[in-house]
């Protein structure tokens, strides 16, 4: 499956590297995504969203320093929430895009709740999409999902990751059965997933998450803004997959802590409704955003 190709792309300086956008349709209200990773190609989240170019909005999008066509510079220094904040700001500003409508997807919505924090007047409303706004209680509740896999496989796990290696077969198998679990629930994974996930750029991911979708050891590991989300004013739309890793507890924390949230749960999903429920998700989007336009 070919990929819709950009109407516009630009190089955009980002602390002394380039940053690429790539930007559809030529409507006033922006939809800025901002998706997960870190290190991650932007592919996989823009491809399922472009439906919506057809009901007028623009669709912005950029690989993130470090991923995608982007600069890929190695020094760890640079994997910081703080910095990827102010990257995103300089990348709306390149482009002249005026307050948007942002959603961020997984990591993008730990950027995007930083970036709707520091950046108030820049957004017109915000999607948390399959994110949380509590790392550490996040990862209680990926203990209770590896829990699942029984005692045995949890005291294996915790061995390896003791022991640093993380690497090995029985280990590896263990978080796949999690990542089918709780990832993407699709016997296939489309094509836009795949390529995303295999061009991932694990120097940024180790760096603030850590090696794999189970295991929080990076800098982020004690990032939580429940205290802070109240500051949030602008209408928000949060989204979850019942088997989502981050799943229906992290958004109602995130629910109860915003003044105006809208919270949807997908069924049958877990961390990828845009391709696991894709209808019911775009259908979700687009209402949101019908209602916020002008």
């Amino acid at each position: 499956m070919a990929s819709r190709k950009p109407d516009a792309s630009s190089r955009v300086k980002v602390d002394g590297y380039e940053v690429v956008t790539y930007s559809f349709g030529s409507g006033s209200e922006v939809l800025f995504l901002l998706n997960g990773g870190p290190g991650l190609p932007s592919l996989y989240l823009r491809e399922p969203l472009l439906p919506l170019l057809e009901q007028g909005y623009r669709i912005v999008t950029y690989d993130q320093l470090g991923c995608g066509a982007s600069d890929r510079p190695t020094d760890p220094k640079l994997w910081t929430m703080a910095r990827y904040v102010a990257e995103v700001e300089t990348v709306r500003q390149a482009l002249g895009l005026g307050p948007v409508h942002l959603l961020g997807h997984s990591w993008g919505g730990w950027l995007g709740i930083d970036y709707a924090l520091t950046h108030p007047a820049s957004i017109k409303t915000f999607i948390l999409s399959n994110t949380c706004g509590d790392m550490p209680h996040l990862v209680g509740e990926l203990n209770r999902l590896r829990a699942a896999l029984g005692p045995e496989t949890v005291a294996m796990m915790q061995h390896h990751e003791a022991d640093g290696t993380i690497d090995h077969p029985e280990y590896q198998a263990a978080v796949t059965i999690l990542n089918y679990r709780h990832v993407c629930r699709l016997q296939h994974w489309p094509e836009p997933v795949s390529l995303s996930l295999g061009d991932w750029n694990m120097g940024p991911y180790g760096t603030m998450q850590g090696p794999n979708e189970f295991l929080y050891i990076g800098n982020l590991k004690d990032w939580n803004r429940i205290p802070d989300l109240h500051r949030i004013t602008r209408p928000c739309l949060i989204l979850t997959g019942h088997f989502d890793e981050l799943g229906p507890a992290c958004a109602m924390r995130m629910k109860q802590a915003l003044p105006d949230a809208e919270l949807t749960v997908f069924p049958n999903s877990s961390h990828m409704p845009m391709y696991e429920e894709p209808a019911a998700y775009l259908a979700r989007v687009s209402a949101f955003l019908g209602q916020h336009r002008g």
